[in-house]
């Protein structure tokens, strides 16, 4: 079992920068594929970022160029670092794990076995 505690959301002008960060214990941090996704009221949850045990990593179009993710291994610990922050990247971000790699894409959420509880990020215009 893994357990997923986000945290560094919050309330940003357009333009502006916040860094997620998802803290991990339960399992050895550094086998997990961690992924961020993200949800708006009444849709379905969007892929943004993710990150193999090995580091390598894929971005959603809409974030690429952005949005950064990044793992820290000693700290049990991934980042999303988003710049350029737009009113459209307003909605809850979630994390998730993965236990094990994955040999194909990473954008499906159904490929991950653990969530977060969300975090709201909002941006203002």
């Amino acid at each position: 079992q893994v357990q997923l505690v986000e945290s560094g959301g919050g309330l940003v002008q357009a333009g502006g920068s916040l860094r997620l960060s998802c803290a991990a214990s339960g399992r050895t941090f550094s086998s997990l594929v961690m992924g961020w996704f993200r949800r708006a009221p009444g849709k379905e949850r969007e892929f943004v970022a993710a990150i193999r045990s090995g580091g390598s990593t894929a971005y959603a179009d809409s974030v690429k160029g952005r949005f950064t993710i990044s793992r820290d291994n000693a700290k049990n610990t991934v980042y999303l670092q988003m710049n350029g922050l737009e009113p459209e990247d307003t909605t809850v971000y979630f994390c998730a794990a993965r236990s094990g790699d994955y040999g194909l894409g990473l954008k499906s959420p159904s490929i991950y076995h653990y969530w977060g509880q969300g975090t709201q990020v909002t941006v203002s215009s």
